[in-house]
């Protein structure tokens, strides 16, 4: 925020030199205004006051037609002086490019000069204005008394035809008030609905339009007369939010057949949703999870079916995630793993040999199953995937094992990736050397980490080296 006013302060001292309003900030922009707004008042404190509007100069103007230039009224109108803030807005009323700061002076913290800004905007705010001041006028809401211009906003819009809220779907803030204000005058059909969840990234607009649409599914009973778009397009949506809801509402319009087909989805809330749908249908998740898991060479198992296996089953039920290990996908390696450990089962020497899999998702799976286990490893062999022949996610998962394993091993790694070529993970060796601590247990004076603290010496300091030093009852 403190960067905003000074931008703010850049701006109203270009202003007060003579600069165009065009020039000193971008129109479109709501932070803009805002940050004028608060700039002009920060930089007055210090400001030349022949600089600044006063209040004799902005009355003087007021029965003239031409009124002050703009960019002296945009200061009179952000002015610390109250008085001359109310004056301007008189003026402001003829100066369309001026009417963002009429609404920030609606919540304007001196009664007298919020009243008249009320006063000036609603005489003002046609469609097309209220089109255009929308993005500030909703960004303003969070401030204190800003809900009278939003109030204004929904009077105007709600009478507007729906071609002329096309404009409002742009900027995110403004897109879901505009879709709340659509749902609530029914200016969309249900598939239009639907087809707005399914594309929209935006997760409140995403949950917005699709219980909107599913309040026109049917029940049961009713299904003939399900619009089928509707359906269709939730169903088919990449968020996993919109699909789920699609899911849930299978079974409502008749078409509980449809879910199991979603219970290997890539989205463990779309799979929930699912196995509870099938449930209700009387069916049974775990057998169809199992049937998928049962051939551990099927080109076509998916990882989302090898993960629900794990979220719906048993500890048994890891003699069928055991072969998947080997299995050609990558995904489906991944999930094997991970499903091996939500069931929490783990056999360190099958998966260690996992750390070597090309795929860096499937070794960061085996890094998470292993971490518990970090002392039990061989401290070498992890070391020697450190260097710079070994790719990233390679390197990474050592560090993150040597690191949990701690003592003189954490050490050791930490300081052997203090010139790794990635930043990210130089960054975290280095947090790892700052922080790092001889164990209790640990044999005192060794040499090692005397000469491994010595060439960590630059991250240190010279105060924090001879604790450490002394610590470690190292001499130096």
């Amino acid at each position: 925020m403190r960067e905003d006013i000074r931008g703010g302060e850049a701006a109203a001292r270009r202003l007060a030199e003579g600069a165009a309003l065009s020039d000193v900030l971008d129109a479109g922009d709501p932070m803009d205004w805002l940050a004028l707004d608060a700039g002009t008042r920060s930089w007055s404190h210090w400001l030349p006051p022949e600089l600044l509007p006063t209040l004799g100069e902005v009355e003087s103007r007021l029965p003239r037609p031409s009124g002050l230039p703009e960019a002296r009224l945009a200061l009179a109108l952000c002015h610390r002086d109250g008085r001359v803030r109310a004056a301007a807005l008189g003026q402001a009323v003829r100066c369309p490019g001026l009417w963002p700061l009429v609404v920030v002076r609606t919540a304007d913290w001196v009664l007298p000069v919020r009243e008249r800004a009320r006063e000036v905007l609603r005489a003002v705010l046609d469609l097309d204005a209220a089109v255009r001041l929308a993005p500030l006028i909703l960004l303003g809401a969070r401030r204190d008394r800003g809900v009278f211009a939003v109030d204004l906003l929904d009077e105007v819009l709600r009478r507007s035809p729906r071609e002329r809220l096309v404009p409002l779907f742009t900027d995110r803030a403004v897109r879901r008030y505009a879709y709340r204000l659509a749902v609530d005058e029914r200016h969309f059909s249900p598939a239009e609905l639907a087809r707005a969840a399914a594309h929209d990234t935006d997760p409140v607009v995403q949950n917005l339009c699709a219980e909107a649409a599913l309040a026109a599914v049917p029940d049961s009973d009713a299904a003939g007369a399900v619009d089928g778009g509707v359906l269709d397009a939730l169903l088919g949506a990449r968020g996993p939010r919109v699909r789920s809801a699609g899911v849930t509402a299978l079974r409502r319009a008749g078409q509980g057949e449809r879910t199991e087909g979603f219970l290997g989805d890539r989205s463990a809330l779309v799979r929930a949703c699912a196995r509870y749908v099938v449930r209700q249908s009387g069916g049974d998740p775990r057998a169809w999870y199992r049937h998928r898991c049962a051939t551990p060479g099927d080109p076509a198992l998916s990882p989302g079916a090898v993960a629900g296996l794990a979220e719906c089953g048993e500890r048994a039920d890891a003699e069928l995630l055991w072969p998947l290990l080997g299995h050609p996908a990558p995904g489906v390696r991944a999930r094997a793993v991970a499903g091996l450990r939500t069931l929490d089962v783990t056999d360190v020497r099958r998966l260690r040999a996992l750390l070597d899999d090309p795929e860096p998702g499937v070794v960061r799976e085996v890094t998470l199953a292993l971490l518990p286990f970090a002392r039990s490893l061989d401290t070498d062999r992890l070391a020697e995937r450190l260097g710079d022949g070994s790719p990233r996610h390679a390197r990474v998962a050592a560090f993150r094992l040597l690191d949990a394993h701690g003592g003189t091993a954490r050490l050791r790694a930490a300081v052997a990736l203090l010139d790794d070529p990635d930043v990210r993970l130089r960054g975290r060796a280095a947090h790892s050397v700052r922080s790092w601590t001889p164990a209790p247990d640990a044999p005192r004076g060794s040499a090692e980490v005397g000469e491994l603290l010595g060439r960590a010496q630059h991250l240190l300091g010279e105060s924090a080296l001879r604790t450490l030093m002394w610590e470690a009852g190292v001499n130096r």
